[in-house]
Formats: C-alpha cells, structure tokens, sequence
C-alpha cells in the first residue's frame, strides 16, 4: 500500500530541516514502493544478472540519502530521485558488464514504440542512457518523464502528478519523447518538438 502522501512529505520536511531522526522513519515508510521499482527495474534487465531488489533498494536509498544533507522538496521529488539513483546503478552496472565483456563497445538498438515497456539487454540499457543524456540536455521535462515512467515504472497519470503538469502535457511529451528517443537510437533525425 502506498505511503501516505503527508506523512512521506512531512518526514522529508524535517530530513530537510536537519532532523536526524526523521531519516529513521522514512525508509519503512517508502520501502515497500521502492522494492516495487527496484523488482520492476531488474525485470528489465538481462537474465543471469545477481543484483536482487533488496540490494538495489539499499543502494539506491543510501545514494539518496547518504550524501551530506538529502533535500527533497516532495514526494515525487525523493521518488524521481530514487528512479534516477536506481537508473545509475543499473547503467554503472550495464558499463562494468560491457567493459568486462566486450571491452565496452555498446551497440546501437532500433527502439520501437514497444520497447520502451520490454526488458532490455545491457547494451541496449546503454543505448537508451545516452539517448536520455541527450534528450536531458535538450529538454529536461520530457527527459523527467521518461525516467518516471521507465524507470520508476509510474502511470502517466502518476508522472504527470510528481512534475506538477496536466495529464495532456504528460501524454504529450510522452509522445514527443518516444518518437525522439527512437530516432535517436536508429540514427535519423529527431523529430522537432
């Protein structure tokens, strides 16, 4: 069951304000949903990878909060976090396997529409990563979105929330995103936005 939207804010408010103890209570609070992105994030991955959920949970978790003093300023703000501290583990995980395996060359992968939903190997994680990289530098709200949705593995709906947009903005920039990120991959022209 989902964390109460308060209490989780409540307790990053005082994370925020310097209140040690309020770090304590945050992970039984979110735990569960962050073991639900972790299963979902490693579903994606290649058969014959060992990292297990708990483990990406703890590491991912320790990123966010175990560097100086974390700041979020919301729910979605520590859970887009969270995504992101997971999709670096995985890519940091993804190089290491390249590197020992085929000496770090990745290939690149056509991405269809379908894709974006279906378990890619480590090399094909590293295409999509660099696809994103450059999506970020271009237009960071729609980079944000395909991280919630791909790597947090949130609804449209559930993105459009945690980056305060409408849900016709999110589906949008879903589109956008999609269609930029294939062709990207494939080599062609991105589209214009």
């Amino acid at each position: 069951m989902m964390a109460a939207m308060s209490d989780v804010t409540r307790i990053l408010e005082a994370i925020g304000d310097g209140d040690e103890q309020a770090l304590g209570k945050l992970l039984p609070l979110v735990y569960d949903e962050l073991r639900r992105l972790a299963a979902a994030n490693l579903a994606r991955e290649s058969r014959g990878q060992t990292l297990q959920a708990t483990a990406l949970v703890h590491e991912a978790y320790l990123k966010l909060v175990g560097t100086g003093e974390p700041r979020f300023e919301t729910r979605g703000h520590f859970f887009t976090a969270a995504a992101e501290a997971m999709r670096r583990i995985l890519i940091d995980r993804a190089r290491s396997k390249g590197r020992q395996k085929r000496g770090g060359k990745a290939r690149r992968l056509e991405l269809n529409e379908l894709d974006l939903a279906s378990p890619p190997p480590d090399d094909d994680l590293l295409a999509l990563d660099e696809a994103l990289t450059r999506l970020e530098q271009e237009d960071r709200p729609k980079a944000e979105l395909v991280k919630l949705r791909y790597f947090a593995g949130l609804s449209v709906e559930q993105a459009a929330t945690a980056l305060g947009i409408s849900r016709a903005t999110a589906d949008r920039y879903w589109r956008f995103a999609r269609a930029w990120l294939f062709h990207e991959i494939a080599g062609t022209c991105p589209p214009e936005p």
